[in-house]
């Protein structure tokens, strides 16, 4: 069961003008599941985008990255985005690329635009051929169903092992328009993004400048999905994008530091920030949902190196799945990080409000029954204080049990 985590009931998903959503079952994946989503964007739109740095990348990202460059870089001229699930589309070579343009042919002709106006996202098995036919007949549906308040709809479509669709919404004022953002991410399991999550997708009514949009996303992106990890693998297909539609009544915001563009990028970051979070919740097998933060760094890249050590560590995260406060093991973790001129007299660790070791050593006043009490939480922070200066970060993890093994031993079954 995820921790802490529900649907966002679909009343609750603000529609964003300017883009629709349409669902169909092609039978990429299993019968009777949801597995193509279209989301239909007006003409005028601006894009940013995110993708993997896995070097052995997905065919659909590598039609994304030359469809948005064909575009301008500002994107204004993507009118739609494919999605399947079901079927990943990664480590298939050239036939793979094949199968991904003729899947943006098909969409193309029923919108009569160009191929290169598609951007095209698949998720699932790796080193599977795509089959493009059924996403050709199922391409009639899926705009037939096309609607404004289709979020929910489009959060449940794009799942894989994920058990609760992925959605939250949110309205703001700037400059006397009321603006929208709306966003749905899938992912529970290969996630330690480095870039993104598996697959998200945010959108807003905001009117952007178009030459902002990349800077937004790897932004919004940095503090957000690039803080997350379930499992320390970097998905092939990661990918991040965000929409601005340009149809709200205010004044076009054209920087990032005006009053406007801290706003709007404030409310978006808490949007991507539930959506990276809701990942951890519903990791594979999670049982609790944890918070690393590592304070007195001398730099941030210093304190993420640190907290992906002990998030990474199966050691700690089976520890926690067992509420076993076998807490050297955070220590030990802190010490591999890579930090090499780290003094390890400086370190204090804790769980929680609950000071477990000072100046590197087991504090004198700890009591196991207290580390006890906070590791039988569903949701638990751990706290890092490095002594070298004053940088601080935080990841988000989960633990790992024996349903992480059994639903990823099962997955192509």
């Amino acid at each position: 069961m995820p921790v802490n985590l529900l649907a966002t009931p679909a009343n609750d998903l603000h529609p964003v003008p300017g883009v629709r959503w349409g669902i169909a079952e092609a039978g990429i994946r299993k019968v009777g599941r949801k597995d193509l989503a279209v989301l239909l964007l007006d003409e005028g739109c601006a894009v940013g985008a995110v993708f993997t740095q896995n070097r052995f990348c997905a065919a659909p990202v590598q039609i994304c990255r030359d469809n948005l460059a064909l575009n301008g870089g500002a994107s204004l001229g993507i009118r739609a985005m494919l999605i399947n699930t079901g079927n990943a589309n990664a480590g298939t070579g050239t036939d793979g690329l094949m199968r991904a343009r003729a899947s943006c042919i098909a969409l193309a002709r029923e919108l009569n635009v160009s191929p290169e106006q598609i951007l095209p996202f698949s998720t699932g098995v790796i080193m599977e051929p795509l089959p493009h036919e059924r996403i050709a007949a199922g391409l009639p549906a899926a705009l037939a169903d096309a609607r404004a308040d289709n979020w929910a709809s489009a959060a449940e479509a794009i799942m894989t092992t994920d058990t609760v669709a992925k959605a939250f919404s949110k309205r703001l004022t700037l400059g006397g328009a009321t603006i929208t953002i709306t966003g749905i991410s899938k992912g529970s399991g290969m996630i330690r993004p480095n870039m993104a999550t598996m697959l998200g997708f945010m959108a807003t009514d905001a009117c952007v400048s178009p030459v902002l949009m990349s800077q937004l996303a790897r932004e919004l992106a940095e503090a957000s999905f690039n803080r997350v990890t379930v499992d320390g693998d970097t998905s092939t297909n990661d990918s991040f994008v965000i929409v601005a539609t340009q149809q709200a009544k205010h004044t076009p915001i054209t920087s990032l530091d005006s009053a406007d563009g801290r706003a709007l990028q404030a409310a978006m970051l808490e949007i991507a920030q539930k959506l990276a979070q809701a990942i951890v919740r519903d990791g594979e097998g999670a049982t609790k949902f944890i918070t690393i933060r590592v304070e007195g760094g001398n730099t941030g890249d210093e304190c993420r190196k640190v907290a992906y050590a002990i998030a990474h560590s199966p050691l700690v995260k089976t520890a926690f799945f067992a509420s076993d406060p076998n807490l050297g093991r955070i220590l030990a973790a802190v010490g591999y990080a890579g930090i090499d001129d780290l003094d390890q007299t400086l370190i204090d660790l804790y769980l929680d409000d609950v000071l477990v070791a000072k100046n590197g050593g087991r504090h004198i006043d700890y009591v196991e029954a207290e580390g006890q009490r906070v590791m039988q939480q569903n949701e638990i922070l751990v706290r890092v204080v490095l002594g070298r200066g004053d940088a601080v970060d935080t990841v988000w993890t989960c633990d790992l049990s024996y349903d992480y093994v059994k639903i990823n031993a099962d997955y192509r079954s």
